[in-house]
């Protein structure tokens, strides 16, 4: 066994604190990476926080994960020592199941093992990024090309995929006209990727205050939600909505700015409901969907398409002694757009 410092939850009300993990021995086509940088995702906060349900503690969070690759097991393959790699929301899933054969792991009818929260394969607890190393089979290790520094490929793991694979699913491209709810961690990178796919894209803010930077990173167009003027000017005007905000929102006032066959995709996860009244979807034969993460294969394009067009995420770096006021800062939505602990400071 490794041990590791890091930092954890230990209940849902208390900050975060220095402690240690243990990682497991190297199996045979195990990795383990020496991680150097970690995203801190909402997700994190709403676990270190039991809002999305009860959490064991203690916990280490994290699922956005940059390293490099410190010793390999002997049947291993697809990674060598010094290799610049990333770790996602996921470490392992069933392999076997319908899904997890089509390279949906992320959709495994057995349910994918988390990188934190979960229980591994050997029957122990998973601890996350915010650490100094992981093990984690090569089959969920994440090749980052020499095109994106570490720092800024970290939050591409779980913001990153996130965008990306509701884009690509439902074909943003040359001709469409995607609309992008929210200017955050996951807003931003789906701005960005849907430029970089060709696409008219449009941000919906609840201010202007970020309409220059949004501009700066691809979008065409920027509209305050605020404004209820926004709503009556784009009413039928887009293809594709990805809504990226964890706060609860008017979705029959969105759903209303779709076109004919238009399809609105939640990737936020707000703790309450979202209620969809009927008539906001049928005349237009409108869609309401979600999407989670992508598989292995598809995330390792979505950082080859990330390189290809230089594009790595907005970060703040931190040392691990700011997390606690980090957290603070995502909630108040101070941060443009991603902190990322550099985890040397462990």
């Amino acid at each position: 066994m490794l041990t590791v410092k890091a930092y954890a939850a230990t209940s849902a009300t208390e900050p975060l604190v220095p402690t240690t993990v243990e990682r497991r021995d190297l199996g045979p086509h195990d990795v383990l990476i020496d991680i150097k940088f970690a995203g801190i995702c909402h997700s994190d906060i709403h676990t270190a926080r039991s809002e999305w349900g009860p959490t064991t503690y203690p916990i280490v969070v994290g699922h956005e994960i940059a390293g490099v690759v410190r010793e390999v097991g002997p049947a291993v393959t697809k990674f060598a020592v010094g290799d610049r790699v990333g770790v996602g929301c996921m470490v392992d899933s069933c392999r076997e199941c319908d899904n997890c054969r089509k390279g949906l792991e992320q959709y495994c009818l057995k349910g994918n093992i988390g990188t934190y929260g979960a229980v591994g394969r050997d029957g122990e607890p998973t601890q996350g990024g915010y650490a100094q190393a992981i093990v984690v089979t090569e089959d969920f290790v994440l090749r980052i090309p020499d095109g994106i520094e570490l720092d800024a490929a970290a939050p591409l793991l779980c913001a990153g995929i996130t965008t990306y694979s509701p884009l690509r699913h439902w074909n943003a491209g040359p001709g469409s006209r995607v609309a992008v709810i929210g200017m955050g961690g996951l807003g931003h990178m789906a701005v960005k990727l849907a430029h970089a796919m060709g696409a008219e894209v449009t941000v919906l803010s609840q201010s202007l205050k970020k309409q220059e930077d949004g501009l700066r990173l691809g979008a065409d167009h920027y509209f305050a939600t605020s404004d209820e003027e926004t709503f009556s000017k784009l009413a039928g005007s887009f293809d594709l909505i990805i809504n990226t905000v964890s706060a609860k929102i008017d979705l029959d006032a969105y759903l209303r700015l779709l076109a004919v066959d238009g399809t609105l995709v939640n990737v936020g996860a707000p703790e309450d409901p979202l209620s969809v009244h009927a008539f906001s979807l049928i005349p237009a034969r409108r869609s309401f969907a979600g999407s989670m993460i992508g598989g292995i294969a598809e995330t390792q394009e979505m950082l080859d398409f990330c390189a290809e067009h230089g594009l790595g995420a907005e970060i703040e770096v931190i040392p691990a002694d700011k997390i606690n006021e980090a957290y603070e800062r995502v909630l108040a939505s101070d941060v443009r757009y991603r902190f990322v602990i550099d985890t040397s400071t462990l």
